[in-house]
């Protein structure tokens, strides 16, 4: 996100600034603090990707108002679906909960009919069906047991993509760590340089053709159909359609060996000297 693009856009109708933490790296939640306070704004941070990750030395998900992880599979830990917002915010806490729960409270202090039966359950916003499983939330509780040593070996096996991929031409690499930003690494995502940005889906097709799982993250989600046909349309946040446009996700897992990744590197090197 642009922080001076984002101020820009709000109006009258701004609740919250919302930034994403993409591929597992923070954002500049410094910025997106004093614009959201500036405007009088909530900070939601989308976690989905970097739970595990640090800022400024401080774990995720205590920087923000509210702050959502994702616990789908093929984050740092799973539950199988679903995920988790943490907030240290009362207020917050309270109405997320109800939320969750069809907008139902069960708490005689909340209720508007004060004086009803034990039995009495007042819906008083309209909620979901949002709760995790006891299941889940017991394979979650031990998986996060297991969190540190799997941000170690996705971090270590970054580490390996930066040497390896470092002296490859019109390759552009992410960020590396530093004492300010520590990613959870859920991607790798490397772009093409701008003059062969548009040869990106070939990069990708010959990629695929040797068996490297590569992918794009993402399509801007305004860019879809649907949003097409509510009227959106392209030009609305350019930076995320000129990264879109030339990213591509190198595999990356904890298990991933020096073996698979040395192969990624060479095939990606050839793709882009064949592309050039």
């Amino acid at each position: 996100m642009s922080v001076a693009d984002a101020e820009k856009k709000i109006t009258g109708k701004t609740k919250a600034i919302i930034p994403v933490d993409y591929a597992g790296r923070p954002a500049d939640l410094d910025a997106c603090r004093r614009l959201a306070k500036k405007h009088n704004l909530l900070l939601i941070e989308d976690g989905a990707q970097s739970l595990g990750a640090s800022f400024k030395g401080a774990p995720l998900g205590t920087q923000a108002d509210m702050t959502m992880f994702s616990f789908h599979p093929v984050k740092s830990i799973t539950t199988g679906e679903g995920g988790v917002i943490v907030t240290d915010n009362p207020a917050y806490d309270a109405a997320l909960r109800i939320f969750r729960h069809h907008g139902i409270s069960k708490d005689p202090e909340t209720f508007a009919r004060k004086n009803e039966g034990a039995w009495y359950q007042e819906m008083q916003m309209l909620g979901y069906n949002y709760r995790i499983t006891d299941m889940q939330a017991a394979l979650g509780e031990s998986q996060l047991k297991r969190l540190d040593s799997f941000i170690a070996r996705r971090r270590a096996a970054a580490k390996r993509y930066e040497k390896l991929l470092a002296s490859i031409p019109n390759l552009i690499l992410p960020p590396s760590d530093d004492a300010k930003r520590r990613s959870a690494w859920h991607l790798y995502a490397v772009r093409l340089a701008p003059k062969i940005a548009h040869r990106r889906d070939a990069v990708l097709a010959r990629l695929h053709k040797e068996g490297i799982g590569a992918q794009v993250h993402y399509l801007p989600v305004y860019l879809h159909v649907y949003y097409e046909r509510l009227g959106y349309k392209k030009g609305l946040c350019p930076n995320a359609e000129t990264f879109a446009a030339s990213e591509i996700s190198l595999p990356l897992f904890p298990d991933i060996t020096d073996k698979q990744q040395m192969f990624i590197a060479r095939t990606l090197r050839a793709a882009l000297s064949h592309v050039a």
